[in-house]
């Protein structure tokens, strides 16, 4: 929370590193295309940025940051995210260097950027000089944690107005217990995560505010105008934090369960499920916008933190199967909502049929993993 003599430091250093990131990028790519080292930046670009004004670390800082943007452009490159050679795509991220937006985050380092946990301020370098007591707000936990637990470096953020330093905290990870019985997660569009114990995570509200936004986005994307552009990248951000709060509350539940009663937490494995699963045309977008992998990182990491065991299992026919008779086959759900075995007539509701098939796929797998090796002949 810089004040006004403060901020003014900050609004002039950030735009202008990222400035002469650009300048690096561009640089190094007319001389070695994407393939510029460390080492070969240093060689070209440090004096020239020492001439600018930038101090010794500082410069580094820029000169690593081109580097690891143009290693990850390349690893995204080789990984086909840009389509396969010769696509205009590809062509296009090959042909021109990595760019920074202004704002763009910068990375700090304990010699540029220091804390005081007890004045809750910190010592910041720009451009301008070293600026000192420069104060932050957190919750008191977080304030804990980052006396305790912080580590590395820390990065400079400029969103919507305000300043943010995004740390990097090594907590401690427990050491997970053996659990009683597993909780099945089913995770899905119309209900975000069903358990095996029936309890039901409804996403109904977060369509309703989702298709609203989907309506206000195509009034703004109609006008065509600067303000209406900077208007939608707005209310993107906005929408993608609103999604985040609600897998945030969901996983948490789901964890404080577990945690409570002594389970471990299963899920469907839903890696390329958007290249396997074929919807209707009116559902496409809702298939595509919802964030299955976010909510199920975010329950991989809580269920870490509380120490209880997390396993992924094999997602095929969960919601065609008859966790009783095991019966399989696509008559078994009649409609999206309804499960009905038509060997033994188990009926119920899909979701929560679907948790309780995860639920017994886990305790197999676990098994299965947990098993002692083999003694040697």
């Amino acid at each position: 929370m810089p004040d006004a003599v403060q901020a003014p430091a900050l609004e002039h250093t950030l735009p202008a590193i990222n400035k002469a990131a650009n300048w690096v990028s561009a640089t190094g790519f007319e001389r070695f295309g994407l393939k510029a080292s460390v080492r070969e930046l240093r060689k070209l670009c440090y004096g020239e940025l020492k001439a600018l004004g930038f101090g010794a670390q500082a410069a580094q800082h820029i000169i690593k940051r081109v580097a690891d943007a143009s290693t990850s452009l390349r690893a995204g490159i080789r990984a086909g995210r840009f389509g396969p050679e010769g696509s205009k795509r590809r062509r296009k991220a090959e042909s021109k260097p990595v760019a920074f937006r202004p704002h763009a985050a910068h990375t700090y380092d304990d010699r540029c950027l220091s804390w005081n946990y007890d004045a809750q301020t910190v010592s910041i370098w720009t451009l301008d000089g070293r600026i000192k007591d420069v104060p932050f707000a957190c919750s008191p936990e977080a304030l804990k944690a980052l006396a305790e637990h912080r580590k590395g470096e820390s990065d400079l953020v400029f969103r919507d107005g305000k300043w943010f330093l995004i740390a990097t905290l090594d907590l401690p990870e427990p050491e997970a217990f053996e659990p009683r019985d597993f909780i099945g997660v089913d995770r899905g569009i119309v209900n975000l995560a069903t358990t095996s114990d029936g309890d039901n995570h409804q996403g109904r509200r977060l369509g309703r505010y989702r298709r609203w936004q989907t309506r206000k986005r195509a009034e703004l994307q109609a006008k065509q105008t600067r303000s209406a552009k900077q208007l939608l990248k707005k209310r993107a951000r906005k929408e993608a934090r609103h999604a985040s709060h609600v897998n945030h509350k969901v996983a948490k539940t789901v964890v404080a369960v577990a945690q409570r009663t002594e389970r471990g937490i299963a899920l469907e494995e839903l890696q390329g499920i958007r290249d396997r699963v074929t919807v209707s045309r009116d559902q496409r977008a809702r298939l595509s916008s919802w964030p299955f992998h976010q909510l199920g990182a975010f329950i991989a990491y809580k269920a870490r933190r509380a120490g209880v065991p997390f396993i992924e299992v094999d997602a095929a026919y969960t919601s065609q199967r008859c966790p009783r008779c095991g019966h399989t086959e696509r008559g078994n759900r009649p409609t999206r909502d309804i499960f009905r075995c038509r060997r033994c007539g188990l009926a119920g509701p899909a979701d929560h049929v679907a948790g309780i098939n995860v639920r017994d796929r886990a305790r197999s797998a676990w098994v299965f993993v947990n098993m002692p090796d083999p003694a040697p002949a």
